[in-house]
């Protein structure tokens, strides 16, 4: 019994230093991010082609449930379970197209990663630099990473020059939601333009 109890503790002491070497720390993940969409911006893809690669690395590094919940604010509580279903396709395409549109308009971006503040157990904010062209100045970018599990980090928002990007868009749906008698309805019609456009 002591033998499988040893042996036992063993495993789990080799299996979580596994998980350590596997894990990945948010600037590393942030840089990794970065890299991936600067490869896409700066391959010889259609603008389509580019924004559907995006996308993709949007789904596979952005907690965009977790966004679209944040950015719906106390109104959320309100939703029925259908809405609630209604609602998280309609957000998920709305990003999507919001962040691979404006993404695309970029070629081949340049992004210094500087240094990450540990805010809580949970987050992370990565502070980096747009490095400045040409055609635009140096922009500052903080990254709000959700770190609760360290093997599946997570983007929760964009801090761009000290604009928070979530909390901009849950002022935005608010505004549309309270100018319509607080229907939700208003501002699934709102999601659903844009997206068709």
């Amino acid at each position: 019994m002591k033998k499988i109890l040893a042996f036992t503790t063993f495993l789990i002491i080799i299996l979580s230093s596994i998980s350590k070497v596997y894990s990945i720390e948010p600037d590393v993940f942030v840089q990794s991010t970065v890299n991936r969409a600067s490869k896409v911006l700066g391959g010889d893809y259609t603008i389509q082609e580019k924004m559907e690669k995006l996308k993709n690395i949007a789904k596979d590094t952005v907690d965009i449930n977790g966004i679209g919940s944040y950015s719906l604010g106390t109104h959320r509580k309100n939703l029925t379970p259908e809405q609630q279903e209604i609602y998280k396709d309609l957000f998920e395409k709305y990003f999507l197209k919001t962040f691979a549109s404006r993404l695309a308009e970029y070629t081949n971006p340049e992004v210094r990663v500087d240094l990450s503040d540990k805010l809580n157990k949970n987050y992370t904010m990565v502070h980096s630099v747009l490095i400045a062209t040409e055609q635009r100045p140096e922009i500052k970018i903080g990254w709000r990473v959700y770190t609760k599990n360290p093997d599946n980090l997570l983007i929760r928002d964009l801090i761009i020059e000290g604009l928070s990007l979530a909390r901009t868009q849950k002022e935005e749906f608010n505004s549309i939601i309270l100018s319509n008698d607080g229907n939700i309805d208003f501002l699934f019609v709102s999601l659903n333009q844009f997206i068709n456009k």
